[in-house]
């Protein structure tokens, strides 16, 4: 398996090859919007072999992978890391653990018997928040961070967040300011900031605990994902749902700040001023041409790709989203600016679009894992059965 990079690259956390300058200090000025997909380097251990990458994680300056050859462990590129990531050396501390998840200051890793929460902030020996496990208990063998038993990791002070064991949950993605959790059932709750409906309750508050999406109620989600304002879940049968803000196209949905900056581009002139319509759950915007715009979506709206294709997996990103067909196909839209979209440029976009980079390669995609402001995707050669 193979992985590819694209988007953001201020701190070198795709690629570092590409240095553009020096700066007054004499240090490498890398390139920092990397719009077309880009593999990843492979880091080789002491006698040349490569070590297998099973899993990325991503925040807004670095990027953490795990290894799954020999002892497991965590690389970290990006912000603070050696400038040659492909001899580098793994975190110490990290050595055996089974999964992994970066912010912006601390690292958690997960152990068979505990989790170790790390300040990447400080140089310390030992990690500032440690959580035993019981490894004969049933919700051991289930971690998949941010969840841990009981409860989950959060990115801010306290760390440690209890969940009720009662909502059984299966997966658990953090957005800007608030959660979305799949239960082994595929029911979906959320809680946090709703100022933009990113909560899919159908208006803009926030929910102190998790509370049942009803709009999805008795659809069973496979996959779910929150963006920085967004959120969005594939269902059982493979279908796309989303709600929250879509100032920058990120749902999918008509977006009109992304229609007048294309006009602007091309150099045509601005329609009319847009007048705002009421909606319940919706907030949108009619053009002079009676096109409609929705700013924000508050109920969870069905996105239909085209051409009719079935989802896998989706992730989420700041301002942007990519999902993977069943038939091995990345789809992104959103906000752009980076080059995160994959497309070879840096437009925006307000609908899924293939990045066909990837069926000219003849590769097929397996994974997703967005960043704040670039997109990760684990990718095989088609044809091939190896994961």
């Amino acid at each position: 398996m193979r992985w590819f990079g694209f988007g953001f690259n201020a701190f070198g956390q795709i690629c570092v090859q590409e240095i553009l300058d020096t700066d007054e200090k004499g240090d490498a000025v890398m390139e920092v919007k990397v719009s077309s997909p880009t593999e990843l380097k492979r880091r080789v251990d002491k006698s040349g072999c490569s070590f297998k990458t099973g899993q990325i994680r991503a925040s807004w300056s670095r990027r953490a992978s795990l290894h799954l050859d020999g002892d497991r462990c965590v690389h970290l590129a990006g912000f603070g890391s050696s400038v040659d990531e492909s001899s580098s050396a793994c975190l110490a501390e990290s050595r055996g653990c089974k999964d992994a998840h970066v912010s912006e200051s601390h690292l958690s890793l997960a152990f068979p018997d505990r989790i170790e929460h790390w300040d990447l902030q400080r140089k310390d020996k030992t990690p500032s928040w440690t959580l035993e496990i019981n490894t004969h208990s049933e919700s051991s063998a289930a971690v998949k961070l941010p969840l841990v038993p009981g409860g989950y990791i959060a990115s801010k002070p306290p760390f440690f967040r209890s969940l009720s064991p009662l909502l059984q949950a299966k997966s658990l993605a953090l957005g800007g300011e608030h959660a979305v959790l799949l239960t082994a059932a595929g029911a979906v709750y959320t809680w946090g900031q709703g100022s933009h409906g990113q909560l899919g309750h159908g208006g803009l508050l926030s929910e102190e605990e998790p509370r049942i999406v009803e709009a999805l109620w008795g659809m069973p989600m496979s996959s779910a994902a929150a963006g920085g304002w967004h959120s969005v879940c594939i269902s059982d049968g493979g279908d796309l749902y989303v709600w929250g803000w879509n100032e920058s196209g990120q749902l999918g949905l008509p977006s009109r700040g992304l229609r007048k900056a294309s006009q602007q581009r091309s150099g045509q002139q601005a329609g009319a001023l847009c007048q705002d319509v009421g909606t319940s759950g919706e907030e949108q915007h009619q053009g002079e041409k009676g096109e409609v715009f929705i700013s924000i979506q508050a109920f969870p709206a069905l996105l239909d790709v085209t051409p009719s294709c079935e989802l896998r997996t989706v992730s989420c990103g700041s301002r942007h989203t990519a999902a993977v067909t069943t038939t091995g196909d990345l789809y992104t839209w959103g906000w752009g600016e980076y080059g995160q979209l994959g497309h070879q440029t840096l437009n925006s976009l307000d609908e899924p679009q293939r990045v066909e980079f990837f069926r000219v390669e003849q590769l097929h995609v397996v994974g997703v894992e967005c960043g704040p402001w670039n997109t990760f995707t684990a990718v095989v050669q088609r044809g091939s059965t190896c994961t």
